[in-house]
């Protein structure tokens, strides 16, 4: 598929699904069981995954930013020292240090933010950034490998499962775009 542009892509402006798995690494199941049973060798252990999920609960119920920010970072998160978590978001407890937030980025109200991905057969690992002044509404799911651009926003509910370019505006399940991208939004400062 050629954008009018002549580069490869889709028509739609968002990144592909390919785009974002070739993001991933990809491993076969260590064992005959699917890989969630290889969890502890595949992830650092117990004690590491154990700290990691009480740290994020704990911020998940954390009502003041600057404190959220520091639980986040004290997992190896990058968060931008503005970047607005709202309550209940749940981020990935295996590699949580495979986040980014960009600075005035806001992410939504029980929002999940993965980095993982457990199957019968395999396990994928990828970077999510989501990007300055991004917005990420209520009860999305974000996968593993996305890019979030700066200014863009993800109506709530909605499944990202590609990248969503600078200042786009998209939803849905999966995502598709809501409104043409216009020019990506400065945060301010």
């Amino acid at each position: 598929m050629e954008r009018a542009n002549g580069q490869p892509g889709r028509l739609d402006g968002l990144g592909t699904s390919a785009a974002r798995k070739a993001r991933l690494t990809i491993r076969p199941s260590p064992g005959p069981h699917n890989a969630l049973w290889y969890f502890p060798q595949l992830t650092g252990g117990y004690g590491r995954v154990a700290r990691n999920a009480a740290i994020i609960q704990l911020a998940r119920y954390t009502p003041s930013l600057p404190v959220k920010n520091a639980l986040y970072r004290l997992i190896g998160m990058r968060v931008a020292p503005h970047a607005s978590v709202g309550l209940m978001v749940m981020f990935d407890i295996f590699f949580p240090e495979d986040v980014t937030l960009g600075e005035d980025c806001v992410i939504g109200y029980n929002t999940t933010v993965l980095c993982h991905e457990f199957t019968r057969q395999e396990w994928r690992r990828g970077p999510v950034i989501i990007g300055p002044g991004a917005t990420v509404g209520a009860n999305c799911t974000v996968l593993p490998g996305v890019r979030i651009g700066a200014g863009a926003t993800v109506s709530a509910m909605s499944l990202v499962n590609r990248d969503v370019p600078p200042g786009a505006f998209v939803g849905g399940v999966p995502i598709r775009p809501l409104r043409q991208a216009g020019p990506a939004s400065t945060p301010p400062g």
